[in-house]
Order: C-alpha cells, then sequence, then structure tokens
C-alpha cells in the first residue's frame, strides 16, 4: 500500500474483532514506524507501553471514559506518554507534543497498511492509565491508541458512532485551515 492509500484509508474506526489477536512481529513493525518518526534534534521523547496481556489489558479498560465501551472490545491498548524535558524547548515552543503525535502519526499509518485500525483517543482517566502501566510521575500521558483488526459487531456502539462507521466525517474547508503567504488568506 502506498502512503497516500493508507492516508485516504485511514479512519478512527470503532467496530473491533476482539478474537483477532495482533502478532508480535506486527506489533514490532508498529514500534518500527514509530521509531523513524522525525523528532527535535532526534530526541525521540515518545514512551509507548503495548498492553496486550489480559490482566494489564482488563485494569487499563476500567480507565476508559463513558462513550468509550466499543474500546474494550481490543486485544491491545498503547499508552503514550512523555515529559517536556526529554524534548526541545525553544523559547516558549513545546517540542514533546508534537513529536509525539509525528510518531503516533506513522504508527496508525503503519496500521491501517497493516489492514488493523489504531485509533487514539482522549476519553480516559490518564491517572488510572498512569497507575495501571506504571508510567512515572514526571511524565504526561498524551493519549492511549486502541488497537484491532476491523470487526463487525455495533453492539458497543451508540447511534451516533454506529453513523460515523459508516462514512468519513466530514473535513473544514480548505480555505479555512490551510493559508498560502498570511493568515487568513486561503490556499
Amino acid at each position: 500500500m502506498e502512503v497516500q492509500e493508507a492516508i485516504l484509508e485511514r479512519r478512527a474506526r470503532r467496530m473491533l474483532n476482539s478474537g483477532r489477536r495482533i502478532r508480535e512481529n506486527e506489533v514490532l513493525s508498529l514500534v518500527e514506524a514509530a521509531m523513524l518518526a522525525p523528532s527535535c534534534f532526534n530526541n525521540q521523547p515518545w514512551r509507548i507501553t503495548f498492553v496486550s496481556e489480559e490482566g494489564m489489558l482488563s485494569k487499563l479498560k476500567t480507565a476508559l471514559s463513558k462513550g468509550n465501551e466499543w474500546a474494550t472490545a481490543a486485544p491491545l491498548i498503547l499508552v503514550v506518554a512523555s515529559k517536556q524535558e526529554d524534548d526541545c524547548v525553544i523559547k516558549d515552543r513545546e517540542y514533546f507534543l508534537f513529536d509525539c503525535g509525528l510518531a503516533i502519526g506513522q504508527l496508525v499509518l503503519r496500521a491501517t497498511e497493516l489492514g488493523m485500525i489504531a485509533h487514539p483517543i482522549a476519553g480516559y482517566d490518564p491517572e488510572k492509565a498512569r497507575e495501571v502501566s506504571g508510567i512515572p510521575e514526571e511524565y504526561t500521558v498524551i493519549t492511549l491508541v486502541i488497537c484491532a483488526y476491523p470487526g463487525e459487531d455495533d453492539a458497543l456502539l451508540s447511534e451516533k458512532q454506529k453513523q460515523a462507521e459508516k462514512e468519513r466525517p466530514p473535513r473544514k474547508p480548505r480555505g479555512e485551515t490551510f493559508f498560502r503567504d498570511r493568515w487568513g488568506s486561503p490556499l
């Protein structure tokens, strides 16, 4: 699959195949995709915990917020963490969050290429995720990434989520978010 195909195919899907495990070679392929992401001065500030052991996964799933019940079907959840001190701070610009986003973006595209779903979420209790996965206090838990193969069962989805599975949510018009030469001058 070409990169452009993965970009077009990628969706934040929620219908997961709970019975299909993600193999170790696939996990390592996701790791490699994230490892090769660019970062400020090659600092590589991301720390990603891959949680797949049943007991640990069960505990981590208790950190999910209401509305993310669909994620309980996942055989793999990533906990992404970093700290400001591990990356560039240039005046008031802190790069650790940006660089982690680059790594997860590459991981998500690789998962898509492998036929998997890798869905970053914001709806979780970061302190509970930290506690369960043993992340030191000085790190910021940035996101969880729900990983699975696509499934057919929509029983864990709300009506709104079921609709979102059917078609890609609309994007803002290009002229609203992309500019040429000067802010507000649509591309």
